[in-house]
């Protein structure tokens, strides 16, 4: 096959080019320039030039060619305005979500997916066809599974995507790439939001945001602690960074609407465990669950914990936890599952 490789200057998208190679198919990589670093030039270097040799390094070994994709303008209309409007009103973006359904299996796809059989790229999951219909299933790697980050791709998309490295645990892709000798095989994986790269999140929120000063207030005496510069700076449950004496002080709530950041020194106060929350904007690879009776994933992790998705109609509904979870929050993502097979997912509300 004509297959296009999105290559990231990691060990995964490097290990799935080579893989491929190998199987004897035809093979151009991609790099895909989405990050920010240009409005961001202040801060220093930018990592993605690192990441680019990387990337041109694996290819040159591989004589693969390689064609760098701007990217930007199509990243900040589908994603990264969707996150600044998502932190403004106080709820918890997932771009990750959307950078893989909307630009690296779509945008990018509508550029070059006439030229090509399929899209292939370094994630861990599989993707199988059953008469015609296809399906996301697990990697075997519980820790290192993405179907998470893959619950909003479409049927179409699944059709046309490769994930040659989804049957492995990471240990054994590690192992390729010292057999294959590839230039980034002591790399070390990425972490972070993808667009942002070594930029920190606070740095991307006030260049956006800016400051906006208002009270900290301990939440059970109503007393004024401290002043902070914008609500949106703080995440729930958080105890660095807050700069207050006579603590440990914790984030237990955001008032969005009088920009106030509400603490206190009991964690018990803190984002209680939660059983059951409603869902809306929902997702469907193929149909709706079979059962009311589901696995649900609420972040990128191995933890899978067994529920109920009871609908209200076709567009909200309700999770039921058989064990409560900690940190659930409004915008986050739900991800539901039938045993190893990703079903789809819903915005949590």
């Amino acid at each position: 096959m004509k297959i296009a490789v999105l290559l990231s200057g990691g060990v995964d998208s490097s290990v799935a080019l080579r893989l491929l190679k190998e199987e004897g198919h035809d093979i151009t990589a991609f790099y895909l320039k989405i990050w920010l670093q240009d409005e961001f030039s202040y801060l220093g270097d930018c990592p993605w030039e690192e990441d680019l040799n990387f990337a041109r390094a694996v290819c040159e070994q591989a004589d693969v060619p390689l064609e760098v994709i701007p990217l930007q303008n199509e990243y900040w209309d589908y994603v990264v305005s969707y996150t600044i409007s998502e932190i403004s009103e106080g709820r918890t973006p997932n771009p990750d979500i959307f950078c893989n359904s909307l630009i690296k299996f779509g945008q990018f796809f509508n550029k070059v997916g006439d030229s090509f059989d399929k899209v292939a790229s370094g994630h861990y999951a599989i993707v199988e066809n059953r008469d015609d219909k296809y399906f996301l299933r697990r990697s075997p790697d519980p820790i290192k599974d993405q179907t998470y980050f893959l619950a909003y791709l479409k049927q179409l998309q699944l059709s046309n995507v490769l994930f040659p490295i989804g049957k492995y645990n990471k240990s054994e892709i590690r192992s390729i790439a010292q057999k294959f000798d590839l230039p980034n095989k002591d790399r070390k994986d990425s972490q972070g939001i993808c667009f942002l790269g070594k930029i920190k999140f606070s740095d991307f929120i006030k260049h956006h945001l800016g400051d906006k000063p208002g009270e900290i207030i301990d939440i059970e005496t109503g007393k004024v602690i401290g002043m902070h510069n914008g609500y949106y700076y703080y995440t729930i449950g958080q105890r660095s960074g807050l700069k207050l004496g006579g603590g440990p002080w914790f984030v237990v709530e955001k008032d969005v609407t009088n920009n106030k950041v509400l603490i206190s020194k009991n964690y018990e106060l803190v984002d209680k465990d939660k059983d059951h929350f409603k869902v809306t904007k929902f997702n469907w690879f193929n149909n709706k669950p079979s059962s009311e009776n589901v696995l649900v994933k609420i972040r990128h992790g191995e933890r899978i914990i067994k529920g109920k998705l009871l609908f209200e109609d076709d567009n909200f509904g309700t999770v039921y936890l058989e064990s409560a979870d900690r940190g659930i929050a409004p915008g986050q993502f739900a991800v539901f599952y039938e045993e190893d097979y990703c079903l789809g997912g819903a915005v949590i509300l």
